[in-house]
């Protein structure tokens, strides 16, 4: 059964690690129509134990019976183009027919883990961020790219090029190779400050800029619909399909936040990002553990700091709230709203990941302080809530101190977006008001805006980005905010004395 007629939609193919979403959007930014199928990575047949892969095949199915899905619900006439937005870092090279000369390898697999520690003998890891903004992460697509060169050559040697994950679906799609600023930024091997690629980066895995496709900005036609395509998906042939690129440089422009704000993506992970009109990979930067990626729009940066988020709350309510059914959220944030700001003395530092986050360079792992005899549940679990906004002040204050962003509010999007506890004491802890917009698909809004913008639709993404519809609530900070100011010292001060602790 059809909805209700509207006008022009953009079909987004929004591709995460754990789900496949085929979305309508309308130019306003209004989901006209949602399908959704999990995704996960798949053991390497033939492979050691714990490598990881993707098996393309498998999305293309997923995603083809979503866009099948949305077709019955809109009018598939009123479908003016198809976009992909992806998770980033993971591709595959291919041959000039795109079959694939190696598996997509993941993120998740661990293979490529002793490369990663092993370059900083051939190139200095303060010259790499320089250059492409990016820190040492096993997972990079550069260290994929060595580790083909050094244990599977044929693989590079029989391809024609590489793709990543939006342009080896967007390949299934037109029958054409492209490749987009976003997503190769998430590569190692971009030349940032060009947004071009990096010839010394790329010699590294012994390749040069030729062996890669032609550039496309997110919003230009990269092709159109093939009769093959069509049947599969059941969107008509010659539909347009235009560039998107990397989901989190999406969610950033969707979220309709102007040059002022922070945006923090809040999921089990959080980024907070900034759209910046210069490149600053500085020494503080770097020592940090700031990342900086291509921003959708040419000229612009996307300087962020990945840290864990409501992974750690998930840790707290397995350990502290279990068998409590559906509504264990509801019952421990109501428990959490009962104790007083400051949680009666109990801090929660969240470094469970200690290579990543603002705390990095401290080496600290997860660690809890001031427990008593007495100490609640309730106490522990708003003293995380706390803890994780600590570490967001502390992650803006590096964004601050390393690109000079003075932010008026953050703007949070995602899962974590929706704890209205939490997001008060984001606020309180961060003195900004902490700004919660209605609409959540905020990757799939920005890529349909930047495919409406190459339709010609709207002037310019800025002029795209104006135009969302959504309804805002705004926490101010309270009168906590004077609290947590002293609060935040000690957790500052606890976190320069755990150091020698964690030292191996």
């Amino acid at each position: 059964m059809k909805v209700a007629k509207r006008e022009e939609v953009v079909l987004v193919l929004d591709c995460g690690a754990t789900n496949l979403k085929a979305v309508a959007v309308d130019p306003e930014g209004r989901i006209v129509a949602h399908a959704s199928r999990p995704n996960e990575s798949t053991p390497q047949r033939g492979g050691r134990t714990g490598w990881l892969i993707w098996d393309l095949d498998e999305i293309i199915r997923k995603l083809s019976e979503g866009a099948r899905e949305i077709s019955k619900k809109v009018d598939p006439r009123n479908i003016k183009a198809v976009t992909v937005t992806t998770w980033g870092a993971d591709g595959a090279p291919v041959r000039r027919d795109g079959t694939l000369t190696y598996s997509a390898i993941s993120w998740q697999c661990p293979r490529t883990e002793e490369i990663a520690k092993s370059i900083s003998e051939r190139i200095s890891p303060w010259e790499i961020f320089q250059t492409t903004g990016y820190q040492l992460i096993p997972f990079n697509t550069l260290f994929r790219l060595i580790w083909l060169r050094e244990n599977v050559p044929r693989a590079l040697e029989d391809a024609h090029t590489w793709l990543m994950m939006p342009g080896l679906i967007a390949h299934r799609l037109t029958g054409e190779f492209h490749i987009d600023p976003t997503i190769a930024s998430t590569m190692m091997a971009m030349d940032l400050r060009k947004r071009d690629w990096s010839s010394s980066m790329l010699e590294l895995a012994g390749l040069d800029p030729s062996f890669f496709p032609d550039w496309r900005e997110p919003g230009e036609t990269i092709g159109y619909i093939t009769q093959k395509a069509a049947k599969q998906c059941g969107v008509p042939s010659g539909v347009p399909v235009v560039a998107g690129g990397h989901d989190t440089q999406f969610a950033l422009f969707g979220s309709g936040a102007d040059m002022t704000e922070a945006v923090l993506s809040s999921g089990t992970w959080e980024i907070l990002g900034i759209r910046a009109d210069a490149f600053k990979p500085g020494r503080k930067a770097f020592e940090d553990g700031l990342i900086i990626e291509a921003d959708v729009g040419p000229g612009l940066w996307n300087p962020q700091l990945l840290m864990m988020g409501s992974g750690v709350l998930e840790w707290v309510l397995d350990k502290l709230f279990p068998k409590m059914g559906s509504e264990k959220y509801d019952i421990a944030v109501k428990e959490a709203e009962r104790v007083s700001s400051g949680s009666d003395g109990v801090t929660f530092i969240p470094s469970f990941v200690k290579e990543s986050g603002p705390t990095r360079k401290y080496g600290t792992m997860g660690t809890i302080l001031g427990l008593t005899l007495r100490t609640s549940r309730g106490q522990i679990l708003r003293s995380a809530l706390e803890g994780l906004s600590f570490q967001l002040r502390h992650a803006l204050q590096i964004l601050t101190a390393a690109t000079g962003f003075d932010a008026v509010g953050i703007r949070v999007v995602g899962g974590g977006s929706k704890n209205l506890l939490w997001n008060q004491i984001r606020a309180d802890v961060t003195g900004l008001p902490v700004i919660v917009t209605e609409e959540k698909e905020y990757t799939t809004v920005g890529a349909a805006l930047a495919a409406f913008t190459g339709l010609g639709r709207y002037k310019s993404l800025d002029d795209a980005r104006k135009s969302i519809f959504s309804q805002r609530r705004v926490f101010e900070p309270s009168s906590n905010q004077s609290l947590y100011e002293t609060i935040f010292e000690r957790y500052m001060v606890a976190l320069e004395s755990l150091k020698t602790l964690y030292l191996k």
